[in-house]
C-alpha cells in the first residue's frame, strides 16, 4: 500500500512539473522569472522553447518510469534528482555558493527540497520492488 502512494505521489508530482514546463513553452508567464539562476538581475541562460518542452518530455517520461516499476529506471532518477538536489556548488543545489537572489531563496526553500524528494522516492521505489 505505501509502495503504490509513493509511487503515485513521485508521479503526480513530475506530471505536475511537465505540465508547468508546457504552460511555460506555450508562453504561459507565471514563475518563468525565477526558473534559472541569475547574475546582477539577468538569467545566466534562457531556455529555448525546444528545451522546455524537452525537459517536460524527460518528466513525463521519469512519471512512467516510476509508475512502470522499472527498477533500473528509478535508480537512474534517484541519481539524477539527488544530483541535482546537491547541485554545481555554485548557482544551483543545496551546496551552492551564490546566495541572495530570487531564483536561491526558491532553490533553497523549493527546488532543491523538492529533487531531494523525489531522489527519496524513486530510492524508496528501488528498495520496494
Amino acid at each position: 500500500m505505501m509502495k503504490e502512494a509513493v509511487a503515485l505521489a513521485t508521479a503526480s508530482v513530475l506530471l505536475l512539473l511537465s505540465a508547468l514546463h508546457l504552460y511555460w513553452a506555450a508562453g504561459g508567464e507565471w514563475g518563468k522569472g525565477v526558473t534559472v539562476p541569475q547574475r546582477d538581475g539577468q538569467p545566466l541562460f534562457r531556455p529555448s522553447k525546444k528545451a522546455t518542452i524537452a525537459v517536460a518530455v524527460l518528466l513525463a517520461l521519469a512519471a512512467g518510469i516510476v509508475v512502470a516499476g522499472l527498477k533500473a529506471g528509478d535508480w537512474v532518477l534517484a541519481f539524477v534528482f539527488g544530483l541535482r538536489a546537491v547541485g554545481d556548488c555554485r548557482w544551483v543545489g543545496l551546496l551552492k555558493r551564490v546566495r541572495g537572489t530570487p531564483f536561491a531563496r526558491l532553490d533553497t526553500f523549493v527546488y532543491s527540497p523538492l529533487c531531494l524528494a523525489l531522489c527519496l522516492g524513486c530510492l524508496y521505489m528501488v528498495v520496494r520492488r
